[in-house]
């Protein structure tokens, strides 16, 4: 497992540095350890976190990865690219105090909402790359850009929602969407009850995504992004060349 995950990591890390992607059909796919065993040694390269983000994969085994903080940017942030970045509207929760049992109860004590846009990337190549493969490179993320809170949210969860993400020319979404899995407080129990110490642990200020609203869709340097979801507001960024 180590030479293979090394293997990996490596060759993950230098499409990173380099912006050339590497040949997936190249690489042994991973197990859910191993893969999770890569994304640990991506991040002695990447630095420190943001957050992480959840999602589904198998069943007792989430989707998780680190985001890193090299990467996160605030509201109307010029976002480098070099060549192109996936953009996803997703719901995130920030970390206000150390997770507690007690925050199923209280969610409102110890989490706040936040709008957020996910920027993935892709550091191998071909389109139909093996979920694995994906979770182990990050599960596709590159970063993060942190759109406004929802201020006094009273901890309802968030299921159906109203989103308008304008990329461009092209209107991606605009109208009622819905949170994968029917429940963003669901997908950050999933991460609770499964990151454990992963990539250091969730941290208080972190913040954890839960899913894309809008799909994955992709966008060359030079495209305007403005996205809203109602109740919390405008996000705005603007993807510029690397």
């Amino acid at each position: 497992m180590t030479n293979m995950a090394e293997r990996v990591a490596d060759i993950l890390l230098t499409a990173r540095e380099t912006g050339q992607r590497g040949d997936a059909t190249r690489l042994p796919v991973p197990d859910y350890a191993e893969a999770l065993d890569i994304q640990s040694r991506l991040l002695r390269h990447l630095g420190p976190i943001s957050g992480f983000k959840v999602g589904a994969f198998r069943d007792g085994q989430p989707a998780m990865a680190p985001i890193p903080r090299a990467h996160t940017f605030d509201n109307g942030a010029d976002v480098p690219a070099r060549d192109r970045l996936g953009l996803e509207l997703e719901i995130g929760f920030d970390l206000l105090r150390a997770p507690d049992p007690a925050m199923r109860d209280r969610p409102q004590d110890y989490v706040v909402p936040r709008l957020v846009l996910e920027l993935c990337d892709q550091r191998l190549s071909g389109e139909a790359l093996d979920p694995a493969v994906k979770l182990a490179d990050m599960q596709l993320n590159h970063g993060l850009v942190l759109g406004p809170v929802l201020t006094d949210w009273d901890g309802g969860d968030f299921g159906h929602l109203t989103a308008r993400l304008q990329c461009g020319a092209d209107l991606v979404v605009d109208g009622p969407v819905s949170v994968p899995g029917g429940s963003a407080l669901r997908a950050l129990w999933v991460l609770m009850d499964h990151l454990g110490d992963h990539c250091g642990g969730l941290q208080v200020g972190q913040t954890i995504i839960t899913g894309s609203v809008s799909g994955l869709e992709w966008f060359p340097p030079g495209t305007d992004v403005q996205a809203r979801i109602e109740g919390f507001g405008d996000l705005t960024c603007r993807l510029v060349q690397a």
